[in-house]
Order: structure tokens, then sequence, then C-alpha cells
């Protein structure tokens, strides 16, 4: 017996021993590639033949599996070998489903192959995937959330929000269940925004308000609350701007930018969360920090505080740049893109076409790093080179960059933007397409059946019928449709709405003979343009104004006005002039496909300048 027990107690220490010694060679080998991996630059290669020299040892399955999790994770992130991530992720996914109590290398594995899937374009491989693993994830919280997370996102990129809104609601219940407050609100409020984003408005109302009183009544880490608080009143800031109620949204802009000044002064609290299902953050403090800014930019160009908007894009894309070179997050490319696409319109109303021109180049060049990204604003981008068709007084162009928009948008918005400023190039145009002009002032008809709720639209519309009825010669009915853009502007501090219609009421008035009611709509058109600033309706007030002095015998201020008016069309024709002459403004020509790689220079302007004189 004692014989027995020494050579067990001898057989015990050798086996340690080995244990000891794989553990040796296995650590040895971990810290090498983890040397080589966080080397300046990455030494990739030597990584990679560490990480490789694991599997002739025969390791533990325990070992083989997180190996492969490894080498599939260096292979994806820094080189551009799928087929060898996939591999090593596959083998990963495969044998860590054969052990037990082995859930993180498990679900990175799971997370990190659907992922590369869905860069290969097999979404279709990657969803089952994410299923199984959200299927058998339910004992282990954060996994489960964050599974259900990427599955929802990849049913969001693919546009079926009604699946995307049905997991959203499985997390929610599930956080809730296991007593995650806070992410349940992230749920809650993702779902919020798929719901925005599908016009759902009754389902929007109720689910905000649940999530404001979740929001509200959570108490936990200073920063994680914060930033909740910042994704709902971006919701609502945006759900205002979508219905075109500047003046409405005031009070969420303002509680949102304090919000933003409260996160950028509390520190990252290192401890974490007690309970596995709140180790989520909605978005880095940076970011938000960008949003916050983006979303301002948005109010000041819809309001018409357009230095305000040029401001703080000057800060956004600053942050911007800084971010970038540090990461490369997707968000942030979509994020330039849609302050560009807002700067830009605000170049085109203050009469810097040439400028405009360059960052809608500036935006091509982003859209063709990401076909994904060219997809989600290939529409803008069209609707922001047909206004500017529009400036340069490039009508056909201008016509066929709005129609190419039209076919590319299925966003309700955006399809009575393009067809408002569609209708007004025809109206422009004269009779050359009554029937078509027919056609589009019926549909966005703003005293019947409107098709979008957003009451800047709606205003628009009526400016747009307004202006229509003026070239007609329908004098009273034109009056009629100014005065209701006029009622509905000043209801929410529609600033550009509102120079616009007094101005086209002032000139109505002058056609009449009623100058001093003309006077009374020009004046104040004047001031409210030289706000914004918007040098269009500078050009037309000033012209009116020095007609109107005319006929009312007052020389000196005639003589004013005709000099603003100068001054006004020399700056606006040397604009043109630089903008024509940019090898950029070829874009003109560009209705289909992917954005042009490069543009051949111009000899020289080639469009009327008769609009601007």
């Amino acid at each position: 017996m004692a014989a027995q027990a020494a050579a067990a107690a001898q057989a015990a220490a050798a086996q340690a021993a080995q244990a000891e010694a794989a553990e040796s060679w296995y650590l040895a080998l971990l810290g090498f590639a983890e040397h080589f991996r966080t080397s300046s630059p990455p030494k990739i290669r030597l990584c990679v033949h560490c990480l490789q020299a694991v599997f002739p040892f025969k390791p533990p399955q325990r070992i083989e599996a997180r190996t492969h999790l490894q080498l599939g994770s260096v292979l994806y992130h820094h080189t551009k070998n799928s087929e060898q991530a996939r591999s090593h992720l596959e083998k990963a996914w495969l044998i860590s489903q054969q052990i037990q109590q082995f859930e993180d290398v498990k679900f990175e594995a799971a997370s990190l192959l659907s992922e590369l899937y869905c860069q290969e374009n097999s979404v279709d491989t990657a969803k089952p995937l994410l299923r199984k693993a959200i299927q058998i994830s339910q004992q282990t919280p954060y996994w489960h959330c964050r599974l259900l997370f990427q599955l929802a996102q990849l049913h969001t990129l693919e546009k079926d929000l009604v699946s995307a809104c049905d997991l959203l609601g499985v997390g929610a219940e599930y956080a809730r269940v296991v007593g995650s407050e806070y992410t349940r609100a992230l749920f809650l409020l993702s779902k919020g925004m798929l719901l925005l984003m599908e016009r759902k408005l009754q389902e929007v109302h109720p689910l905000l308000t649940l999530c404001g009183q979740i929001v509200e009544n959570w108490q936990g880490n200073p920063i994680q609350k914060e930033s909740l608080r910042v994704f709902f009143l971006v919701l609502q800031v945006t759900h205002y701007l979508d219905a075109g109620q500047v003046k409405s949204v005031k009070p969420c802009l303002k509680q949102l930018q304090q919000c933003i000044q409260t996160i950028s002064t509390l520190h990252d609290d290192e401890i974490l969360p007690s309970n596995p299902a709140d180790l989520f953050h909605w978005l880095p403090k940076e970011h938000m920090c960008v949003l916050v800014y983006l979303v301002t930019v948005m109010h000041s160009m819809q309001a018409g505080y357009l230095e305000k908007a040029q401001k703080y894009t000057d800060k956004a894309l600053m942050q911007l740049e800084k971010l970038k070179m540090l990461d490369c997050s997707p968000i942030l490319s979509s994020f330039q893109v849609i302050l560009l696409e807002h700067i830009i319109m605000c170049r085109l109303v203050t009469g810097h076409k040439a400028t405009a021109l360059q960052e809608i180049s500036q935006v091509c060049q982003l859209c063709q790093q990401s076909p994904r990204l060219f997809s989600n604003h290939a529409a803008q981008l069209h609707t922001l080179l047909g206004l500017y068709c529009v400036s340069v007084n490039c009508m056909d162009n201008a016509e066929a960059q709005f129609t190419t928009a039209l076919r590319l948008t299925n966003h309700q918005e955006l399809w009575a933007f393009i067809v408002t400023n569609l209708a007004s190039v025809y109206i422009r145009e004269g009779n050359r397409h009554q029937e078509v002009l027919y056609s589009l002032l019926e549909r966005i008809n703003p005293d019947h059946s409107f098709p979008v709720s957003s009451h800047c639209l709606r205003a628009a519309a009526f400016y747009v019928r307004g202006l229509f009825s003026f070239f007609q010669g329908r004098y009273n009915e034109a009056k009629r449709f100014l005065r209701e853009t006029l009622k509905m502007s000043n209801a929410e501090d529609l600033n550009r709405l509102t120079a616009c219609s007094l101005v086209l009421l002032g000139h109505i008035f002058y056609v009449l003979g009623n100058h001093r009611e003309s006077n009374n709509m020009v004046v104040p058109a004047m001031q409210l343009a030289s706000k914004i600033p918007d040098m269009s309706v500078q050009l037309w007030s000033s012209a009116l104004l020095r007609d109107l002095n005319k006929a009312c015998g007052n020389a000196i201020d005639a003589h004013e006005a005709a000099q603003m008016h100068q001054n006004f069309s020399q700056q606006l024709l040397q604009d043109h002039i630089e903008a024509c002459s940019l090898p950029e403004h070829n874009l003109i020509t560009w209705t289909d496909g992917p954005p042009p790689m490069q543009f051949q220079a111009q000899n020289g302007p080639n469009t009327s300048l008769a609009s601007l004189l």
C-alpha cells in the first residue's frame, strides 16, 4: 500500500510539474505575442507566429479555443487576411461550445465572427450564428444583452427596423428581469430612435415618457446617468427638428447643452458596476460632445442663425479631426458628412458657392471611402448639388439632380424638401413644365393632406404656392399663401422663410402700386436678411428699396439702396465666377452611380449670370 501511495504521489507531482511547465511555455508565448502586438509600430507578423506556436504543443481545449480566438481577433483587426481570421474564429466558436463555463471566449468568438461575416456580405450566415449565441447566453447577462444589441444593429443596417425593434423590446424586458434599469433604458431609447426613423410617432411618445421616468429615477454612475439623459434629449431635439418646430425645441436643446457641459466636468469612474448587465456605454464622452454640436448646427440652420451654425460646425469638425487620428469608428464619418451637409446649405444662403462646392466634393470623397455611407447619403448629396445648381442658375442640371435625389430616397421629409425645391425650379423656368409643376404642387398641397408633419416644410409649401401665384399674376391668392407662411414661420422662428415671404409680399405690393405697404414689408425683410445673413434676399430687397425710393422721389435713399445692390451684385458675381471655374463644378453633370473620382478643370464659367444682375 505504501509503495502504491508513493507511486501515486510521484505521478501527481509529475503531472503538476508537467502542467506548470505547460503553463510556463504558454504564458511565455502569450507574453511575447502581446509584446509584439503592442509594440510601436505593432509587429503583427511576429505576434501571429507566437500564437501559432501554441498549437504544436497540443494544448488543452481551453487554451486551444482561446488561442484561436486571439489569432482570429488579431488577424481581423490588424490584417486583410479575412480568410484565416474567419477560420480561427470558426474553430474558437466550435471548440468553446464543447467546454462548460467558458462564456467569454464562446460569445466573443460568436460576436467577432458575425462581424466578419457581415463585412464579407454574408449577413445570412451572421444572423443564425447570433441567434444561437443569444439563445445559449441567457445565463450570462452582459453577453446576452450585447448580442441582442448586435443583432438589432444588423437588422437596422438592413433597414429591417421592425425586427430590430422587436429585439430591442426583448432586450428591455430581459434587462428589467435581471435588475438592470440602466441597460433597460438603453434598449428602450434605442427602440425609440428606430421608431422615430419609422415615423411611428404614436408609439414614440409613450416610450419616451417611460424612458424619461427611468432615467430620472435611476441612481448609479453619474457619467452613465448623464449619458442616458443626453441620449434621451438628443431624441427629443431631433424629433422637434424633424417636425420643423425650431422655437418649441429651444428648452430641450438648452437642457442638452447643459447636460454635455456637466458630463465634460465628470471624471470616468474606474469602479465596475456590480450588475454585469450594466457594463455598457452609449457613446464615449467625446462622441457625445460632437453629437450635441451637430444637433445645435441643425437647429441653427433651420432657424436661420447661420453664423452660429458656422461657429459650431467649426468646433465640431476640429473635434472630429482630433478623434479620427485615434479612432476609426464609422459614426465619426457619419457625423462629419451630416455636419458638412448642413454647412453647405449655409454657404449657399450666405453667398459662398465656391466654398460650398468644395465641401460637396469633400462629402463625395468621404462617401467614396464607404459604400454604406454613400448609400445612406446619396440622395442628400444630389439634393445639395441641385441647390448649388439653382444658386449658379444651371436650371436643367438642378432639375436632373433633384430628380435623381427623388429616385434615391424613401425618406418622407427629404422627399418633400426636394419636391418643394424642384417646384420652385419649374416656376422660375416659366411655361416649360406646366403639367409636371401642377402635379408636384398637388402632391405638396399644404391646404389638403400634406405628406409630412413638418411645420417648416408645410410653411415652405405655402411659400412655393405663393411664388407660383405671383408668377401667374394672381396677386390676391399669392398674398393669402404668403400670409400663411408668415404666420407659420413667425410661430416657430423660421427666419429665412419669414425674410423670403416679406420680400415677396413687398414685391407684390410694389407691382400693385402700394408703395407704403411694400416698404413696410421690404425694410424688415432686409433687416432680417442682414441678420441671417441671406445674400439673395439682401440682393432682392436692395433692388426693391432702390426702385421704391425712386418712385417716392427719395433720391438719397434710392442712391444708397442702389449702392448696396451694386455691392451685393459684385460679391455674388465674383463668387459665381470662382465657383463655375472650379474643376468640381463638373459634379453638376453626375447623376448616376458612385461619386466620380476626379474632375476635369473648366475653361471658365459657362452659366448665365443674368439671375444675379
